[in-house]
Formats: structure tokens, C-alpha cells, sequence
């Protein structure tokens, strides 16, 4: 068969720059038409801080005075809103959500995401007392601020617009130490979660030996050292089980539950420069969120309860967050 016959160079090159031009004109008007320029942006709110530490935890100047910094992404139409809880190695600039992942895009697919900012080793909760050990200035009240936060965000009011619910309620997810917390405030405040999830969270708290692993793991969360006794008192004190989810069971039937953990084995997000961390850190943390994960949901299930689940590769990282938060988006766990 015969080749066709060629068009001279200079043809050739007109049609291809004027394709290039029509092509960048299409890409253009598809990214300011549709793309950016639609997309939720973040926006920074300041909401009351329940008396915590006035200017930051140890004197970050990162706070307002009495206020606690709060990162929202929403837009007009959206009918649901999570409030999503960083880690035990919070910061005080913005969520580790922001820094590390894209779950803000919930915004643009009918979620509203809410993100207090700060709260080291917190496990977002009220404490007894400050931390002796690292020289704390005031006692965390974590649990009032997204208990207030919660409330607020349902009028409009303390500094906060009044975002989507559904019957007055929020899902509320987080991750490590935010996910426990996330299990507990759902099941201590009805009135205000629907859903909650807990990302490799540690999820049976009162389980022989976790309260050493705890005080050990808190002890190198800067600013260290953490006393973990600050937080719940001594073993025996009745707050450890009354801020343990494994505990609290009986009192989450009607919420929608996820509960999701790595095995500890690398996976397509642990990276040649951190693979010290990951073995040495992400790995334990990991295989003991997965511990607690399936004892939680065994409990649960003993009690009528039917979460969702998620087990895949992976160690405390963040990007495996990532994938167990859309892998709930696709299963409905914010409808």
C-alpha cells in the first residue's frame, strides 16, 4: 500500500501550532471555568478555647489570644460537614490534614471539612490538670472546644459560619489519638455526631499494658515529656474508661461507625528517605492500632453493631489516612 502523501513542513507546522493554541485556549478556560476557580478554598476562623492556654500551648504565637484557630473548607449546596482530628503530634500552623493530604476536596463533593487546629498529645479531651512534666501553663480542654465548635458550627455563631448538617448532626473523623477521641466524643455527644470514625486509632484504651504504652509514646511528643497522668489521672481513675471507645460501645448504637488501620507491613506510601521512622515507629504504632482495631470492632459487632471496616498494607502514615478517607467517601459513610 502506498503512503500517503505528506503535507509540506510549513502546513504541517501551522496545523500544529494552531492546534497547540486551540488546546491551551480549551485547557485554560477548563481550569478557570471549572476547575480552580470553582473549588472550596480554606478559609481561617478563630473560635473560644474553653480557657486553654491563651496564646498557644507553650507560647506559640500562631493563636489568638483565647482563641483556637479552626481551617474550613465549604461551599454553598453542601449538605454534610466532618470535623477532622489531627494526631498526638499536632501542630499549631495548620492540621497535618492540610499539610499532608487532599481530603480537603471533600468540600467539592458535597462535604464540608472542618479542622481545629493544635493540640499535641491532647487526644482532644479535657484534662485533670497541665502537664508538670514539660511545664504546661493551663489545663487542655479539648473536649469542651469540639464540644463548642460542634454547637456553634450548627448556628453560625462563636466565630464560626453555620455549616450543613444532617438533622442538626456532624460525622467526625480522626486519626491516631484523634480517632479514638473522635469514637468518644460521637458517643458521649448523640446530639451532635451521626457518624464517627477512628483511622488507626486506639480504640481499647483500658486494655492491659496500653496505659504504659501511652505514658511511654507521650513522652517523646514535643514539647516533651507528656504526663500522661495529667490527662485522666492514675490506672485506676474512672475517666480512662469513661474516655475509652471499646468502653463507650453500648452507647453508639445509631451512629454510622468506620474503622480502619494499616497491618504494619510497607506499603505504596512508605518512602526510602523515612524508612527508619516507618520500621522503627510506623510499623509498632501501626500493628497496635491494628490490635485495638479489631478488638473494637469484635466488641462491637458481639453488640449488635455493624461498622465499616478497612485493612490494607500500611504503616502511622499519613497517606494511607488518605486512601481510608476516600474509601469512605465511595462507601456512603458521610450520606
Amino acid at each position: 500500500m502506498r503512503e500517503a502523501k505528506r503535507k509540506p513542513w510549513r502546513g504541517r507546522r501551522l496545523t500544529a501550532v494552531l492546534i497547540a493554541v486551540a488546546t491551551t485556549v480549551g485547557l485554560i478556560g477548563t481550569t478557570i471555568g471549572t476547575g480552580e476557580a470553582s473549588a472550596a478554598v480554606g478559609k481561617t476562623y478563630w473560635t473560644d478555647s474553653c480557657g486553654m492556654p491563651t496564646n498557644g500551648a507553650f507560647g506559640n504565637k500562631s493563636m489568638a489570644p483565647g482563641k483556637v484557630k479552626v481551617r474550613i473548607w465549604s461551599k454553598p449546596g453542601n449538605r454534610r460537614t466532618v470535623i477532622m482530628l489531627d494526631g498526638m503530634r499536632a501542630e499549631y500552623g495548620t492540621s497535618g490534614w492540610e499539610q499532608q493530604t487532599n481530603i480537603q476536596r471533600l468540600a467539592d463533593r458535597g462535604v464540608n471539612v472542618v479542622e481545629p487546629i493544635g493540640g499535641p498529645a491532647s487526644f482532644y479531651t479535657n484534662w485533670d490538670a497541665p502537664s508538670n512534666f514539660n511545664g504546661q501553663q493551663r489545663t487542655y480542654k479539648w473536649g469542651c472546644v469540639i464540644t463548642r465548635l460542634a454547637t456553634n458550627l450548627r448556628k453560625g455563631t462563636g466565630g464560626v459560619p453555620k455549616l450543613a448538617t444532617k438533622n442538626g448532626k456532624f460525622a467526625i473523623m480522626g486519626i491516631s489519638s484523634g480517632g479514638n477521641a473522635a469514637l468518644t466524643h460521637a458517643a458521649q455527644r448523640r446530639d451532635l455526631f451521626y457518624a464517627a470514625a477512628s483511622l488507626s486509632g486506639y480504640n481499647y484504651l483500658t486494655a492491659p499494658g496500653m496505659r504504659t504504652m501511652l505514658r511511654v509514646a507521650m513522652l517523646d511528643v514535643a514539647p516533651a515529656p507528656w504526663n500522661v497522668d495529667s490527662m485522666w489521672g492514675p490506672p485506676w481513675s474512672p475517666r480512662w474508661p469513661q474516655n475509652d471507645p471499646f468502653m463507650l460501645i453500648n452507647r453508639m448504637h445509631g451512629l454510622k461507625l468506620y474503622i480502619g488501620s494499616g497491618n504494619g507491613l510497607f506499603g505504596k506510601y512508605n518512602y526510602p528517605q523515612n524508612v527508619g521512622d516507618d520500621l522503627f515507629k510506623g510499623t509498632p504504632l501501626e500493628i497496635l492500632a491494628l490490635t485495638q482495631a479489631l478488638a473494637f470492632e469484635g466488641g462491637a459487632r458481639l453488640q449488635g453493631l455493624n461498622p465499616m471496616t478497612y485493612y490494607a498494607n500500611g504503616t502511622h502514615a499519613w497517606g494511607y489516612w488518605q486512601d481510608m478517607v476516600w474509601n469512605a467517601h465511595r462507601r456512603g459513610f458521610f450520606n
